[in-house]
């Protein structure tokens, strides 16, 4: 299989490329070689590829900053996916593009289902959205996979390395403790793909949910993050973390207050549930640790 990552250097497209080394011929891209704001760069490169497979890791996460920079946020989330997938429909190839629980509003109090009405509170959200409409309208053999609360070893930040450099620097931290989510492990989410990329048929074309098992508030996140590194010699000052709430730590972006995902639609297509995220916290400590410490 050819298969082709766009945003190999983020951190789920680094974990993509360890994931799918044995799954046939992967071209990894960058911004520098495919840039989802460039339609061209885009067109160029499935053309010169010509890849089976697509799976599309890249996208403008840095949600506070899409709320000054939509123009951006829609070019990268909106148009250029909707363009991978009119590429990926001439070539007769899957896209697996990944999206994110923001594309809810999080006012109910359960799981979303995949078929849940969405409601995007802000620029990220709707741009992401977006994405998927595009993707939809093109038809094809496209797979949209939504995943929330992402962290990994690799790229340049994410929660987990921001708790880990404040913990070293100061000895109280402040946290939210009123929205819920799922931490999602860049490992596990590329397991999950590989996976999937072998029961690859039309019949499973479509949206689905997929991150870690388990729900976890922000604050609770950060005092397990501070319990494991603890564990693993991680050098920490920390002492003490304070549940504060959303209004105390105003940005601006809203978020919602309650992302957890139903995985029981992508469950059923794997045979097995995702592991709990407290599990992969501990891989990716233990990951990150052997690389940067």
């Amino acid at each position: 299989m050819n298969i082709l990552i766009a945003g190999i250097t983020g951190q789920l497209g680094q974990e993509l490329q360890r994931a799918l080394a044995g799954a046939g011929q992967i071209t990894g891209c960058g911004r520098d070689t495919l840039d989802l704001a460039q339609p061209d760069t885009i067109r160029r490169v499935m053309r010169e590829v010509k890849p089976d497979l697509i799976v599309n890791a890249g996208a403008h996460t840095a949600v506070d900053r899409a709320e000054s920079e939509p123009e951006l946020a829609t070019a990268i989330n909106a148009t250029g996916p909707g363009i991978l997938a009119e590429e990926a429909h001439k070539l007769g190839a899957t896209l697996i593009h990944i999206s994110t629980d923001y594309v809810f509003d999080g006012i109910i109090s359960r799981p979303y289902l995949e078929t849940d009405p969405t409601n995007p509170l802000g620029v990220y959200g709707k741009s992401k959205l977006a994405g998927e409409e595009a993707i939809r309208a093109v038809g094809g053999h496209s797979i949209i996979l939504r995943t929330a609360w992402v962290y990994g070893a690799f790229g340049k930040s994410n929660f987990v390395k921001t708790m880990l450099r404040l913990g070293a620097e100061r000895q109280e931290l402040r946290v939210v403790t009123d929205q819920v989510g799922s931490p999602t492990w860049t490992g596990d989410l590329a397991g999950a793909i590989a996976q999937l990329i072998s029961r690859i048929s039309p019949e499973i074309a479509g949206t689905y949910h997929y991150t870690n098992s388990g729900v976890a508030s922000w604050y609770d996140f950060a005092v397990a993050i501070f319990e494991e590194a603890g564990a693993l010699s991680f050098p920490l000052k920390v002492e003490r973390v304070i549940p504060i709430s959303t209004a105390e730590y105003p940005t601006p972006a809203r978020r919602p207050a309650y992302s957890v995902l139903s995985c029981a639609k992508i469950t059923a297509v794997l045979g097995t549930y995702p592991p709990h995220w407290r599990s992969g916290l501990r891989k990716m400590l233990a990951d990150l640790k052997a690389i940067s410490y």
